[in-house]
């Protein structure tokens, strides 16, 4: 596969480009633009400039308002609800983040909801810049449905990621963010498009068949991970980023696009605690790292996020690789 080399910067460039040449207002495209470059700087592909087109194309559409004003109300002491204006959720997670943070100082724990708004990035940025002033964090958001219940055939639940971030003293945050399917949706288009395989456990076919052909998948629905207990994951979080701050279900969520293909329309909770206010604020840190040290000296292991972070010293001097057909595909969005 031929590649363009590019650096950060000139990557973010793109991007921002891209996107103000397609509708978004410069405050938007910035934000939309750093969180693309942020996933590509870790090497986490699927939610790169992959999904340039998909974001494009939810404000080309009309669907998505590429100048959207997002603003915070305080429901009760310890609860934020954030009216995305119905943009992309990068610049919401900005906005919002002072306020959770406040909020959370105050009363010790925290939730933000975000609603009216399209959630199509990577979980991880939230809850690390949460984690790095020092809060333990927790996030949850939807998508269309593409997943089964445990034992159906067909897609019923988002892919629904969950994150969580632990701050640290003197290092990065320890923070995973994790699909409760078996695959991430961006993994497996990723893996039709470059023609590769992808595991039994990743999906079914249409009719229930086994595959590790990733375009069947597509066709068919994908697989909570570990079965039942991945497809548990999955109800919990479609009951927390849709009933219960008032957002739609992923089924709604498909029926709301009206066949439109764009990005899901839905929302995502935040949480977050300030370890200070949990009765051992001179120990939760010290009592973290001996968990940590513990895990590390075990042979062939590593911390969530160590890899992630690898990559991210790596790509901030090498740059990165982009296929030359996306390179493409977003240069043709701007002609």
């Amino acid at each position: 596969m031929s590649t363009v080399k590019l650096s950060l910067s000139d990557a973010y460039d793109l991007a921002l480009e891209c996107l103000l040449h397609n509708g978004c207002n410069r405050e938007n495209a910035e934000a939309v633009a750093g969180r693309m470059i942020q996933a590509e700087a870790d090497r986490c592909y699927s939610h790169g400039l992959f999904r340039m087109p998909w974001y494009v194309s939810g404000v080309k559409s009309g669907r998505v308002n590429g100048h959207a004003s997002p603003t915070v109300e305080r429901l009760a002491p310890g609860v934020l609800r954030m009216d995305g204006d119905g943009g992309y959720a990068p610049l919401g997670h900005r906005v919002g983040q002072a306020p959770l943070m406040a909020c959370a100082r105050e009363q010790g724990i925290a939730a933000l909801a975000y609603v009216n708004m399209f959630h199509i990035a990577a979980l991880w940025p939230e809850t690390e810049a949460l984690a790095e002033e020092g809060f333990c964090a927790f996030a949850f958001t939807g998508s269309y449905p593409y997943v089964a219940p445990a034992g159906g055939k067909s897609p019923l639940f988002g892919t629904n990621p969950m994150g969580f971030a632990w701050p640290r003293k003197d290092r990065p945050p320890l923070v995973f963010d994790q699909a409760s399917a078996a695959m991430a949706r961006g993994e497996i288009q990723i893996a039709a498009r470059d023609g590769h395989s992808v595991p039994e456990t990743a999906g079914i076919g249409p009719d229930g068949e086994t595959t590790t052909d990733p375009n069947v998948v597509l066709k068919g629905a994908q697989l909570g991970f570990g079965g039942y207990k991945g497809a548990s994951l999955a109800m919990m979080i479609e009951l927390l980023a849709g009933p219960l701050i008032g957002e739609f279900l992923s089924i709604e969520s498909q029926q709301d696009d009206g066949g439109l293909k764009g990005p899901p329309k839905g929302g995502e909770l935040i949480l977050a605690l300030d370890p200070a206010r949990f009765g051992a604020p001179d120990e939760y840190l010290e009592r973290g790292e001996r968990l940590f040290h513990a895990v590390l000296d075990q042979e062939g292991t590593r911390l969530p996020g160590d890899r992630r972070h690898a990559s991210r010293a790596e790509t901030r001097h090498s740059g990165i690789e982009l296929p030359a057909r996306l390179h493409r595909e977003i240069q043709d969005l701007m002609a």
